[in-house]
């Protein structure tokens, strides 16, 4: 499974809502140009590989390994969403823990706009950055 070509023209909008073009935003990361120097840049970027589809090993490499599910990387890249809207509400990390909350709207069905509000914990290891879980 191959991500979304049209992501990968440089002029393309990156879909994490930072307003800046997906090749100098998560465009890099999802290439493995660099690494993630916060938690909320993290986020970004892996909500970004879920809205495109196709980066299910980014996806996986960026989950802590304790709590990565046991799924292959095409079902975890797998495009079954309309993901079309990231929120960031709130961040913050100490030391090499963060939080990040946010909300992804998305596109059921239906054509309803629905809303994910989640918490979700990161651990900085040897400076890198890893999603670990969702809050309570």
């Amino acid at each position: 499974m191959t991500p979304d070509i049209k992501y990968l023209a440089k002029n393309q909008i990156c879909p994490c809502d930072s307003g800046k073009r997906y090749s100098v935003c998560c465009g890099s990361l999802h290439a493995g140009k660099e690494f993630a120097r916060t938690a909320k840049q993290l986020m970004r970027s892996r909500y970004s590989a879920f809205a495109i589809g196709g980066l299910g090993d980014y996806l996986l490499q960026t989950w802590h390994v304790d709590t990565r599910p046991a799924v292959s990387a095409e079902q975890l890249g797998a495009k079954d969403t309309d993901w079309i809207r990231l929120e960031i509400l709130d961040a913050n990390q100490s030391g090499d823990s963060a939080m990040v909350e946010f909300k992804a709207h998305w596109r059921d069905e239906t054509g309803q706009v629905q809303i994910h509000h989640e918490r979700s914990r990161f651990l900085r290891i040897k400076g890198r950055w890893f999603y670990l879980d969702t809050e309570g």
